[in-house]
C-alpha cells in the first residue's frame, strides 16, 4: 500500500496520480456521494419505532425468571450511581478506592455488567481489544483468555469487579429510578424508584449507558407479521436453541429473518446461518468488516507485566487513534493501523507545512485505500459476484463504527443463506406472513430485528426511563429540549451535584471503558476534595457552560467528515438539520487524550473555574 508520506516532497505535496494509486480519489468521492444521497430520508429519526406500548415486550428482561422481592429502603448516602454497567460499577470501585463507601448503585437488570447483561445474541463479543476493554484488569489480577473476549467473559469479568470492590451489597437490582428531584434546602436529590425507595443523595452520577434500550424500524406492518420476533439485545433461547456460544439447534427447519447488518448482526449471522433451515439477511447498509485475527492471550506475556501495564496500553491506543507518535504500537490491530498512517501525516517531520485542504486529501486517500483493501475481501472470499458486491460497503472508515470479523463474509458461501440487499431503501413492509422488498414477500417462521439501541433518537429523559427535577423546578428534559447542555459533558446549570458519564460533549475514543474509567477516576476525585472542604454544592455556570457548548459544538473536521457520510446514529441519520445531534458531533476539538488531559489541569488548579461552589 503507498504511504501517503511518499507524495510530500520538501514539504510540498505532489498530488499523486490515479495510475499511481490505482484509482481515482475524484471518481470515488462521486461514488461515495451516490451511495449516501440514495439512502438519505426526510424521516431521519422517525423512521424507527417506540417500543412503548405494545411493543414493549421488546425491552423487557429475559433473564430474570423470579421478581426479587424485597421491602422499601429510605436512605441517606453520599452518592447515588443510576446504572450498573461498566460505567456505574467504575464509578463505585473508584470511590470505594479514594474511601468513599457511601454509595447505592440502583440497576434495573438482575446484574452488572451493562449492555453486556442484555447482549447475550450468539457470536456477542467485544471489537476493542479485550486487554484495554475490560477494566480494572490490573486491579482484579484477571488476564482475559482472547486478545478479543467473548459476552459470556466479559459478564463474569463484571461480576468479579463486583465482587472485588463489594458492590453486591451496595447495590439494588431490577429497580427503577423513575424521579430524581433536587431539594435546595438540604443540598440533596431526592431519588425515587419503582420499589417504593427514596434515597437522599449528595451527589447523582448517571451512567445508564446509550447501549441498553433497543430500537425498531418504523417498517409498515410491523404489528402485523404472525410469525416469531425478537431484538438481539432480548435473544430468545426458548425459541432458537443454544446460548452465546451458538449451537442454535432449534432453528434447523426454520425459515430466518434478519434486519440490520451493523456491528451486532455481524457478529450473530455466522451462527444463524449455521443454524438455520434458511436464513434472509435484509441489508440496507453494509458494514465495513475487515479480519478480527484473534487469537489465545500468551500466559508468558502475561506473568511479564509490570503494574500500571494496562493504564500504559490504553494510552498508547488513545494515543495512536488520535494520530500522536509513538514509539510501539502495543495493541496492533485494525483499529491502529489506519490511524499510524495519518499519524505519519502528523508527526512533523514532512507535513508540518501542509495546508488543512492538503492534509485533508492525503487523508481522503489513505481511507481510499483502507478501504479498497477491505472491499477486496468480499471478492475474495464470497463466491457469488453479485452478492460480494452488494456487500462492499462505500463510505468511509470511520462513517460508521468498523467491523472485525472472520465467519461474516464465509457465511454467504451457505447454500442456505440469501442475501437481500434493498438498494439502500430498507424493507418496504412486513406482512402477517413475511418481509416484503421490491414487492417480493420472502415468507419466515422467524424475524430477528438487529436495529441498534435509542442513542440519539429519543430525549434523554424517555430514553433512561425517568424524569430529572433540578432547581426552580426546570426538568432536564425542558433544558435539553434543543440537545444537551453541559459543563465538560458531565455537568448542566441548574442541575447541581448531577453528573452525566458518557460520550457526547467529552473526548471520544472508541474504547468506551476507556473513557468512563477517566471520568470516574475525575469524580471521585472531585468528590474526595469537596467533601474535605466541606463543600454542598456544585454547579455549572450559564457562561461557563455556554463556552464550553461553543468550543464542542464548532465546526470542526470532523464536522465535514460526518456530513460527507452514508446516514447513521453517527451522524444524525444524515440530517442537516441535525448536525450536532449525531453520536459523534459535539466532542472535545482535541480528541480524547487532550480532554482528559484538561480536566486533570482544571482539577489541579483547585479553584474549580466554571463551577458555582455552595
Amino acid at each position: 500500500m503507498n504511504k501517503p508520506m511518499s507524495f510530500i516532497e520538501n514539504g510540498k505535496l505532489r498530488i499523486p496520480t490515479a495510475a499511481e494509486l490505482g484509482f481515482d480519489p475524484a471518481e470515488m468521492r462521486r461514488k461515495y456521494d451516490f451511495e449516501r444521497d440514495r439512502r438519505l430520508r426526510q424521516d431521519g429519526f422517525a423512521q424507527y419505532q417506540d417500543i412503548d406500548g405494545d411493543l414493549h415486550h421488546y425491552n423487557d428482561d429475559p433473564h430474570v425468571t423470579e421478581r426479587l422481592e424485597r421491602a422499601p429502603v429510605t436512605e441517606t448516602i453520599e452518592v447515588a450511581i443510576l446504572g450498573g454497567g461498566f460505567g456505574g460499577m467504575l464509578m463505585a470501585a473508584r470511590l470505594h478506592e479514594a474511601g468513599i463507601g457511601d454509595f447505592r448503585i440502583i440497576e434495573r437488570a438482575g446484574d452488572f455488567s451493562g449492555t453486556w447483561y442484555w447482549n447475550r445474541y450468539p457470536g456477542a463479543q467485544c471489537d476493542v481489544e479485550s486487554y484495554i476493554y475490560l477494566p480494572l484488569l490490573d486491579e482484579t489480577g484477571y488476564m482475559p483468555s482472547l486478545k478479543y473476549s467473548f459476552q459470556p467473559e466479559i459478564l463474569e469479568h463484571a461480576q468479579r469487579i463486583g465482587h472485588h470492590f463489594d458492590l453486591y451489597s451496595r447495590s439494588f437490582f431490577q429497580t427503577q429510578v423513575r424521579e430524581l428531584r433536587w431539594d435546595d434546602a438540604t443540598a440533596h436529590w431526592k431519588v425515587t424508584t419503582d420499589r417504593g425507595d427514596v434515597f437522599h443523595a449528595r451527589q447523582v452520577v448517571i451512567s445508564s449507558g446509550s447501549l441498553n434500550r433497543p430500537k425498531l424500524p418504523g417498517i409498515p406492518g410491523i404489528r402485523d407479521f404472525r410469525g416469531h420476533t425478537f431484538h438481539t439485545s432480548r435473544w430468545d433461547y426458548a425459541y432458537t436453541g443454544g446460548s452465546a456460544t451458538g449451537n442454535l439447534s432449534k432453528l434447523a427447519d426454520k425459515r430466518v429473518g434478519i434486519i440490520g447488518t451493523g456491528a451486532t448482526a455481524i457478529q450473530a449471522i455466522p451462527h444463524l446461518g449455521a443454524a438455520a433451515g434458511h436464513l434472509y439477511v435484509f441489508q440496507r447498509t453494509p458494514s465495513s468488516v475487515d479480519e478480527r485475527r484473534n487469537r489465545p492471550t500468551d500466559l508468558a506475556w502475561f506473568k511479564s507485566l509490570k503494574k500500571g501495564w494496562q493504564q500504559d496500553r490504553n494510552d498508547n491506543f488513545t494515543k495512536l487513534l488520535v494520530g500522536a507518535a509513538v514509539k510501539e504500537d502495543l495493541v496492533n490491530d485494525g483499529w491502529t493501523e489506519l490511524f499510524k498512517s495519518l499519524g505519519e501525516l502528523m508527526d512533523g517531520t514532512g507535513a508540518a507545512s501542509l495546508t488543512d485542504a492538503e492534509l485533508k486529501l492525503l487523508g481522503e486517500i489513505v481511507d481510499y485505500q483502507h478501504d479498497n483493501r477491505v472491499r477486496a475481501r468480499c471478492d475474495e472470499i464470497v463466491k457469488d459476484a453479485k452478492t460480494a458486491e452488494a456487500l462492499k460497503h462505500w463510505y468511509r472508515p470511520w462513517c460508521k463504527r468498523p467491523c472485525f470479523n472472520d465467519e461474516y463474509l464465509p457465511t454467504f458461501n451457505r447454500p442456505n443463506v440469501t442475501l437481500v440487499d434493498t438498494g439502500g431503501k430498507g424493507v418496504e413492509e412486513l406482512t402477517t406472513k413475511g418481509v416484503v422488498v421490491d414487492g417480493v414477500e420472502y415468507e419466515l417462521d422467524c424475524l430477528i430485528f438487529a436495529t441498534g439501541f435509542e442513542v440519539s433518537r429519543a430525549t434523554y429523559t424517555h430514553q433512561a426511563e425517568l424524569e430529572i427535577i433540578g432547581r426552580d423546578g426546570m426538568t432536564l428534559g425542558e433544558y435539553w429540549k434543543y440537545g444537551m447542555r453541559t459543563y465538560h459533558g458531565l455537568m448542566s446549570h441548574g442541575f447541581p451535584n448531577l453528573h452525566h458519564m458518557g460520550f457526547t460533549q467529552t473526548g471520544y475514543t472508541p474504547n468506551f471503558t476507556y473513557q468512563l474509567d477517566k471520568q470516574a477516576q475525575h469524580l471521585a476525585k472531585v468528590f474526595t476534595d469537596l467533601k474535605a472542604r466541606g463543600h454542598v454544592a456544585i454547579e455549572p455556570t450559564r457562561k461557563a457552560e455556554a463556552d464550553y457548548l461553543a468550543l464542542v459544538m464548532a465546526p470542526n473536521a470532523m464536522t465535514d467528515y460526518l456530513a460527507s457520510c452514508t446516514p447513521g446514529y453517527y451522524n444524525a441519520e444524515g440530517s442537516a438539520t441535525a448536525s450536532n445531534d449525531g453520536f459523534l458531533q459535539g466532542h472535545y476539538p482535541e480528541g480524547g487524550l487532550a480532554f482528559y488531559e484538561m480536566l486533570a489541569a482544571w482539577r489541579a488548579k483547585g479553584d474549580y473555574a466554571g463551577l458555582t461552589v455552595r
